[in-house]
């Protein structure tokens, strides 16, 4: 279009100026409008990068002021309302059509910055969202070498994957034996109870036990979600008996015994 084509839209409003370069086809505008029109503005090797990408991958909230975005080549000049970082290479990938670095590449660069805390509780989000698993976050972590995020990304990840990282899968075979081994009545597993999928049921014994893993439970969300399940659960007539993947792997005894308990109970 030749400059008198796009002013004469922009005064009309078909198009709206977000960046120099870059408008808004139509009134509808959204976050993603915006996040999209960022990568656009600071040129073709640009992607979403720290708080912004957190924001997009989900595992961070929605932020205001500028909008980071890092890019790889070229000079990419200042723009009002972005934050514009540097990088050599950068791993990345389209997330609702908007190039964005990738959830372990975001928290590297978050690292630099993010109080440890901060830090800790993006990376148990990302684990909870499945975004994030212990292979891609050692990776991570072994990449990050000179990066000056490497060592607040080593210490966060040390302290969230202290625990084994069983999958689901890994810890029912684990629950599965133990139960088989300690000679106590088979339960049903993955079975719903209304709204809810629980881990381990003994319908006759109105006995739920469900396997907890630290990264997959320890953010406020999903301790609310706990609650509620554990509460509607109660109310409708089910024990609720909970185990840490940590006494999975390590005290199996312990956790035989108790299952043992809770079942000579319900007898």
């Amino acid at each position: 279009m030749s400059s008198e084509a796009i002013k004469h839209r922009t005064d009309n409003r078909r198009l709206t100026p977000l960046h120099r370069g870059v408008y808004r086809l139509g009134e509808t505008e959204t976050r993603l409008t915006r996040l999209m029109a960022a990568v656009l503005a600071a040129g073709p090797t640009a992607a979403l990068s720290h708080h912004a990408a957190a924001e997009l991958h989900g595992f961070g909230p929605e932020r205001k002021g500028p909008i980071d975005v890092t890019v790889t080549k070229g000079h990419a000049r200042k723009r009002a309302g972005l934050r514009i970082h540097r990088a050599r290479t950068l791993d990345r990938q389209l997330i609702h059509g908007i190039p964005a670095t990738t959830p372990a590449r975001t928290l590297l660069d978050l690292a630099a910055t993010l109080p440890q805390r901060d830090l800790h509780r993006a990376i148990e989000e990302a684990q909870v969202q499945r975004k994030l698993d212990p292979s891609s976050l050692a990776e991570a972590v072994d990449q990050a070498r000179g990066h000056r995020g490497a060592g607040a990304l080593r210490a966060a990840a040390m302290t969230s994957t202290h625990e084994p990282a069983l999958t689901r899968s890994e810890a029912e075979r684990v629950l599965l034996d133990l139960i088989r081994r300690a000679e106590l009545p088979p339960p049903r597993t993955n079975q719903r109870i209304g709204r809810w999928e629980v881990d381990a049921l003994w319908p006759d014994h109105r006995l739920v036990v469900e396997v907890d893993g630290f990264a997959y439970h320890a953010t406020r969300e999903a301790f609310e979600r706990d609650r509620r399940k554990q509460a509607e659960l109660t109310a409708a007539g089910y024990r609720v008996n909970r185990i840490t993947w940590l006494q999975l792997s390590r005290e199996r005894e312990w956790v035989a015994a108790k299952l043992s308990g809770a079942l000579s109970a319900a007898s």
